[in-house]
């Protein structure tokens, strides 16, 4: 069975087989954790990004790490919040599901996800993590080669809406 787990950190010093970026259509970098990735793993990643020529919303694209200490870097395209109105949970479950094909097509046995579209493109936190969670752990019931995902949250906020939603699973227990 593959183990899950949600922690604080930085995703770019995550050792693992492949990181998800939060990356924007162009994939040619931005704020957080987009920017972030793309300054950690050098500007390599931003020509091999120039040339894949863009990733649709909801969609997933792979490249190498590069200066990563990850193999691989799986880019997905989360939805900006629009009030609901525009498919944008539908959108951001398949985000995860196409990261996670992905990261089994490539063999990878560890894999980093991010918050997505929780940052700049306004995506409610704690919608945005029940969605992640209940879309990996359905996701991880299949057979596959992973091994190990993680849930990689930069503060204390986002850890702790992801953390309500594993203690409401039942998977994490209540701190004393």
């Amino acid at each position: 069975m593959t183990n899950f787990s949600v922690v604080k950190g930085n995703i770019v010093n995550m050792k693992v087989d492949a990181i998800v970026n939060a990356a924007n259509t162009s994939l040619l970098g931005g704020d957080g954790v987009d920017g972030a990735i793309h300054r950690a793993a050098g500007a390599e990643l931003l020509s091999c990004c120039r040339r894949i020529g863009g990733c649709k919303t909801g969609d997933a694209v792979i490249t190498p790490g590069f200066k990563l200490d990850a193999k691989y870097i799986i880019h997905t395209v989360g939805p900006v919040w629009n009030n609901g109105l525009t498919n944008e949970a539908e959108l951001l479950r398949q985000c995860y599901i196409k990261s996670l094909d992905l990261a089994v097509e490539y063999n990878c046995k560890t894999v980093a996800f991010p918050s997505i579209s929780t940052g700049a493109y306004r995506f409610p936190l704690a919608k945005a993590a029940e969605i992640a969670i209940n879309t990996i752990l359905e996701y991880l019931e299949q057979d596959t080669c992973l091994e190990e995902v993680s849930m990689v949250c930069f503060d204390f906020n986002t850890k702790a809406a992801y953390d309500k939603v594993m203690r409401a699973l039942g998977r994490l227990e209540d701190e004393e």
